[in-house]
């Protein structure tokens, strides 16, 4: 089955499994959702992320992370640039995530990072998505 936007189909998962409160979820595996699990682990949304199989039928199973009292933590996440919509941010307009709590995902020349390390840079790019 294709799929028009892929991030917007993996954040769809994740959200539908956090949730039902599943353990993880496995999608289908490419260079852009492999960026995003790795940024979502380092900065504390996920417990971990694997990638199963050969290509081209590669997955991604990403271990979803909950708190001791059973909250996800993972509470939001939002598409923000769509296939039909492109949305661009120069590296000061990069927007801020519940006043720090949540990060903002983009896309710059120097690879997919986090909206605090593209301000540092002094980079901008595409929007991705926003995570709180």
């Amino acid at each position: 089955m294709s799929v028009s936007d892929p991030v917007a189909d993996m954040l769809t998962r994740i959200r539908n499994a956090v949730m039902a409160r599943h353990d993880d979820v496995t999608i289908p595996a490419s260079r852009m959702r492999l960026y995003i699990a790795k940024i979502l682990k380092q900065q504390g949304f996920v417990k971990d992320y694997e990638v199963m199989g050969h290509r081209p039928k590669r997955q991604l199973k990403i271990y979803l992370k909950y708190y001791e009292d059973g909250q996800p933590a993972i509470a939001g996440l939002e598409r923000v640039s769509k296939p039909g919509l492109r949305v661009y941010s120069a590296a000061g307009e990069i927007p801020r995530v519940f006043g720090g709590l949540g990060i903002a995902i983009v896309s710059t020349s120097k690879g997919v990072m986090t909206g605090q390390q593209a301000y540092r840079q002094g980079i901008g790019g595409e929007l991705l998505c926003l995570v709180w």
